[in-house]
């Protein structure tokens, strides 16, 4: 029987995201990855039209990975050439139980994205949501050029800050300045920890959350808690959600970055908190069914898709 093509109450949300495209090193072999470029990927295979704003080197790994991203149809266009520094590299080592630890490369092309106004604004005015990090905030420059994106973005739009902290790959004056223009955050126990001590915050838990939500006048902040699931804070409600179980583990890489994209799709087309953080959950999960961070076929999307665009009374 012949399907009838999903229908969409609303127009189709863009996305714009900025920050670090890398090849993750792992056992050897390169994967496609950086945060916000498995965040771009995964919102653009769920239907969304994407901007993807990054910087890589005019060397080997710079051509190589071109070349794979017009092979998988991901636009290119925004994606800044560094005639100086290299394209950013990651080696990735995996524990028994497969969680990652992170060997990164610096200083690398993403630490020289550049913001060009005439180009930029108008994509962040046309945008229904702005995604970021801290890693392509390290450095100074990369910072103030990352700040410029942020300060272009209208108010009355998304803000959507995954924090994810790195050895050696934060600044205080980073992350302050992002936590003052973030609608939504996304961080773990740790990031949360890292940031009451930047604050000098004697507090910890729910209450360090609602802090930093009246201080940043952030409207949702969401907690992930590894194997003890995630809890979506609003300014009303407070959500927990238990972790989605992942029928055959091959990695965790990527698994943050699928939950912030899935959270961000849901939000987008107007689901409901719960809804939200259940499916983004789920996405996880599946991500860390998969190896690596990216999926090889579009059919991990296509129930995720169809919970998507299905029409709500």
């Amino acid at each position: 029987m012949k399907q009838s093509k999903a229908q969409t109450p609303f127009k189709t949300p863009l996305v714009v995201v900025v920050g670090e495209i890398l090849f993750d090193i792992i056992r050897g072999e390169k994967h496609l990855g950086g945060a916000p470029f498995n965040f771009a990927f995964h919102m653009q295979h769920l239907g969304f039209g994407v901007r993807f704003v990054s910087r890589i080197g005019r060397d080997e790994n710079g051509r190589e990975m071109m070349e794979q991203l017009k092979t998988l149809d991901f636009p290119v266009a925004d994606i800044q050439m560094d005639p100086e520094y290299p394209t950013g590299t990651v080696t990735v080592t995996l524990d028994p139980d497969g969680t990652p630890q992170f060997d990164i490369a610096a200083p690398v092309a993403y630490d020289h994205i550049e913001f060009m106004e005439n180009i930029h604004a108008p994509r962040l005015n046309a945008a229904d949501c702005l995604y970021y990090g801290t890693l392509s905030q390290r450095r100074s420059h990369g910072h103030a050029q990352i700040q410029q994106f942020l300060a272009h973005m209208p108010a009355s739009r998304i803000c959507f800050y995954d924090i994810n902290l790195r050895p050696n790959g934060y600044t205080k004056p980073a992350i302050l300045e992002s936590l003052a223009r973030t609608t939504i955050l996304k961080l773990n126990e740790d990031e949360l920890g890292v940031c009451g001590q930047m604050l000098a915050l004697a507090m910890e838990g729910d209450d360090l959350v609602r802090q930093l939500m009246a201080q940043f006048d952030i409207s949702q902040v969401i907690l992930t808690r590894g194997a003890d699931g995630s809890v979506l804070y609003t300014k009303d409600q407070q959500i927990k959600s238990p972790p989605a179980k992942v029928r055959h583990m091959a990695d965790s890489v990527g698994a943050g970055d699928a939950f912030a994209a899935m959270f961000s799709a849901c939000t987008l087309t107007g689901r409901p908190p719960e809804q939200a953080i259940g499916a983004a959950s789920a996405f996880s999960a599946r991500i860390c069914e998969i190896a690596g961070a990216i999926p090889e076929s579009a059919d991990v999307y296509i129930p995720f898709r169809k919970m998507l665009y299905a029409q709500t009374d």
